[in-house]
Formats: structure tokens, C-alpha cells, sequence
């Protein structure tokens, strides 16, 4: 190890975490070029070469970038959209809000979207993010400003991307894909309003107000990508002199020609998953106009925040009383810059930036702000979800698909599948308990707590 290995987490946490989460905390640590210490977020579980809730920075000028730190589906990341709605408004519809969502936006395996693309359209997507969604009426110039990164990160390179990687993205815009991603109808329960100040300034009017929260990435898209270039790690290492404890974790110094390569094309996959999550706010506007006959301005559908979870960034931080340039690995963990800093959004510039926690779909989920002490400790990082307990395959052995929907519904949960055995995985019981996710990361002031949000409505893939 080159640097020790940090868990954050309460006592109750870490004894749910698995083995192969210590495990693959310790790797990461042995990785070159890597800074401080190699970290894991309370919602840590093991996943594939660094575990899911995993941080690593690592120097820019001698340190690696790996596949394994980033995640197959690259930005995957939340966003939530609030509305003017109240519930008493939203119930008596939500039947048909969710049908109409559920309609409008194609969740599944192999879901493909209604916006056709060219090869050259499509490379732009992949240049311009976001941005690319504006011109073509899929945004409001203003949903850029509560984007990290506005949407568009530095440094996309098509030309990296393998023609495997293109086919399998051109018809992806728009979709939810399979998985824990989702498309969820959320409210503000009395008492869940933990910060009223910073609640304002997020846009929370108070209990009852109806949210959007959606859950989703690059795709196949992303995936491609990860997987092209695991292989083509795999094979540069050793005129590297590069050797990992973990295959998974294969790698190349940041600043080859192999890295680089991988930057670029990585960087791609992350602005189409920004681009993806617009064109299905863009999908949300439309339905929510449709159904209470106002226009989705009059709504107040507006973008609070959209963060990624899967990332690799080049980011300054101080390393030994100096400032450095980093390349930051966020495997399942989000960020969460202070008070002050400039990449924070100019309206939140003074309460730190948006932190949203996923929870699963029969406890909700939780809107946090980031914090200095993040910045000092983490690399202005935090936890992503609420983090599994259990495989998939051992959530669908307890629990039906169809049961749990109708149980759900008994609650007041509508949720509408592209497979019931999806929803089965993405049951409460497979996942940690959100409510000491979140207490953790506020004692432990990395990120703070300010709302908490309750399902009514679920789409899942």
C-alpha cells in the first residue's frame, strides 16, 4: 500500500459492508501515483475494481487513470427537478402522470429514444453535452447554470470512441435504461425540511411540494467505452512496468498516450449522459404540461441540480500545503464542493453544492449541500445512494416483482416496470438504511443534510 486505506462509515454501516469492499479499498491504495489516502463512502459495497462508493486521486503528472475507478456507466448521476405542484394537486392524477411518464420515456435493456442522430449529429452530443439539448429545444438556456460542470466537461475526443461504442449510443437519448436506474414522482413530507434557510435557496417551498428525481447515464454507450479500454489497459501495462493486485483494476499512466486516449472517449460518454438526462427532463416537461394543461414554466419545472456518481475529473486541490493537479476517481460517489468554491453554481455559491443521495424506491431520498471540510478530507466528495445489501439475485429470491408492486401501491406508490424482476432486485430491503447514510455523512460534515423526499410514483427500467 502505497497510501492507507479510509472508510467513513458509522459502526452499524461498516459491519454491513462486505469483504470485498475492504479488499478493494486496500488495491486501490496500491495503485501509483495515488494521494492521501484511498477512500470509501458509507453506502460502500464491492463492485468492480475500485468498490461501489469508491474515491481516489491520484497526481496528473504520475499517476494512472483506470476504467475500474469510473464505472462502466460513465456519468451516471441524479437529477432533481422541482415543480409548484402540491400533492393534493399531483394524487388525484398520478395514475395518469405515471403512464404518461412512463409512455414518454422508454426504460428497459435495449431501449432506444425518439431522437435520431447522425454520426456527426452524434459526436457532437458527445462534444457539447448539455449545451447540444439548447439549440435543439431540449433545454432552457438556464438548466445549464444548475449542471455540474454546466453540463459540458473539458476534453471529449470522438475520434477515441470505437465504432462498437457509437452504434450502441446513437438511439440512447431519452432512455432510462435497466438496473437501479429510475424516473421518480417524490414529495416533502411534514418535518422532512431539516435546513429551512438552505431549503429556500434550493427551491423547497415547504411540506407537500412535489418533486422529479431521475436516476441514469451513458447507457450502452458508456459501457462500450469502459470496456474497450479495460482491454486496451490490460494489454499496455507491462511497457508501462505497470502491475495491479486486481485485473480490474488494469490502468495507464494518465499522461500516455493510452490515457489519454481513454480521457477523452470517457469524457464523451460522460456529456452524452448529461445530454440524456436533458432530453428526459425536456420528455418530463411535456407530460406534466400535457396532464395539468399548464405550460411546464407556469409548473415551475425547474432544474435544481444534476450531479455525476461516475467520473474521472481533472481538479486543483492541496496536497501537502500545495496546490496540485489531480485526476479524481468517483466510483459511485458524488461530489460535494463547499461554500465559496468557484466550480459551485453562482446561486449556491454560498451554501455549497447540491448533494443528491438516491435511496431506493420504497424509502426515498435526500438533498444535501457539500462542505469545507469535504474539500479538506475527500477530495469534496460524498456518498452517491444509499448503497445495496444484498445481490440482486438474492433481493429477487425474497420478493416477487408483482408482489411488491401491489404492496407498493397499497402505500401509495405507483410504480410502472419495463420488467418486474427489475423491480424485485431494487426492493428497500436490498439497501442500506438511507436516514443513517445521510446522519453519517452530516456528523462526519462532509456533506449536510437539509431534505428529505418520499416517493409516490416509481418508473423503473
Amino acid at each position: 500500500m502505497l497510501v492507507p486505506a479510509r472508510l467513513y462509515a458509522s459502526g452499524p454501516l461498516l459491519e454491513q459492508m462486505d469483504d470485498g469492499v475492504f479488499e478493494q479499498v486496500t488495491n486501490v491504495a496500491c495503485l501509483p501515483g495515488i494521494v492521501r489516502a484511498s477512500l470509501c463512502m458509507p453506502d460502500g459495497h464491492w463492485g468492480y475494481g475500485f468498490p461501489i462508493g469508491g474515491v481516489a486521486a491520484f497526481r496528473a503528472d504520475s499517476g494512472v487513470i483506470s476504467p475500474g475507478g469510473i464505472g462502466f456507466d460513465i456519468n451516471c448521476g441524479m437529477r432533481l427537478i422541482r415543480t409548484d405542484l402540491r400533492e393534493d394537486e399531483v394524487r388525484p392524477r398520478l395514475q395518469e402522470v405515471i403512464a404518461a411518464l412512463f409512455g414518454s420515456v422508454p426504460a428497459g435493456v435495449g431501449a432506444k429514444g425518439f431522437v435520431r442522430l447522425s454520426g456527426s449529429e452524434f459526436k457532437k452530443v458527445m462534444v457539447e453535452g448539455a449545451g447540444w439539448c439548447v439549440a435543439r429545444g431540449y433545454a432552457w438556456p438556464e438548466d445549464l447554470a444548475h449542471i455540474e460542470g454546466r453540463g459540458c466537461l473539458p476534453g471529449a475526443d470522438p475520434e477515441q470512441v470505437s465504432a462498437r461504442a457509437l452504434e450502441r449510443g446513437t438511439e440512447q437519448l431519452g432512455t432510462l435504461g435497466s438496473g437501479n436506474h429510475y424516473l421518480e414522482i417524490q414529495v416533502v413530507r411534514p418535518g422532512a425540511i431539516h435546513d429551512e434557510r438552505t431549503a429556500r435557496v434550493l427551491g423547497v417551498d415547504g411540506p407537500g411540494q412535489v418533486f422529479v428525481m431521475l436516476h441514469c447515464g451513458s447507457r450502452g454507450f458508456g459501457h462500450q467505452v469502459g470496456t474497450d479500454y479495460l482491454k486496451v489497459f490490460d494489454r499496455a501495462m507491462p511497457q508501462y512496468g505497470l502491475s495491479v493486485r486486481d485485473r480490474e483494476l488494469a490502468c495507464a499512466p494518465f499522461r500516455s498516450k493510452e490515457g489519454q486516449a481513454y480521457f477523452g472517449a470517457m469524457i464523451a460518454a460522460a456529456n452524452t449522459a448529461f445530454a440524456n438526462r436533458q432530453v428526459i427532463t425536456h420528455r418530463i416537461r411535456e407530460v406534466f404540461s400535457r396532464v395539468f394543461g399548464r405550460d411546464a414554466r407556469a409548473l415551475g419545472l425547474s432544474v435544481v441540480y444534476d450531479v455525476c456518481h461516475n467520473t474521472a475529473k481533472l481538479e486543483r486541490h492541496v496536497v501537502d500545503g500545495r496546490e496540485a493537479e489531480l485526476v479524481v476517481h468517483r466510483k459511485g460517489a458524488t461530489r460535494a464542493f463547499g461554500p465559496g468554491e468557484p466550480d459551485v453554481p453562482a446561486a449556491y455559491r454560498e451554501i455549497g453544492q447540491p448533494v443528491i443521495i438516491g435511496g431506493s424506491m420504497e424509502t426515498g431520498s435526500a438533498l444535501l449541500v457539500g462542505t469545507a471540510r469535504a474539500m479538506a478530507e475527500t477530495w469534496g466528495s460524498t456518498a452517491h445512494g444509499a448503497g445495496r445489501t444484498m445481490s440482486r439475485a438474492q433481493a429477487k429470491r425474497r420478493v416477487s416483482g408483482e408482489s411488491l408492486i401491489t404492496d407498493m401501491e397499497q402505500r401509495g406508490i405507483i410504480v410502472r416496470a419495463a420488467s418486474q424482476s427489475g423491480v424485485a432486485e431494487e426492493a428497500g430491503f436490498a439497501y442500506k438504511d438511507l436516514t443513517a447514510v445521510v446522519d453519517t455523512l452530516h456528523r462526519l460534515d462532509i456533506s449536510r443534510r437539509v431534505v428529505s423526499l418520499a416517493p409516490i410514483g416509481n418508473i423503473k427500467g
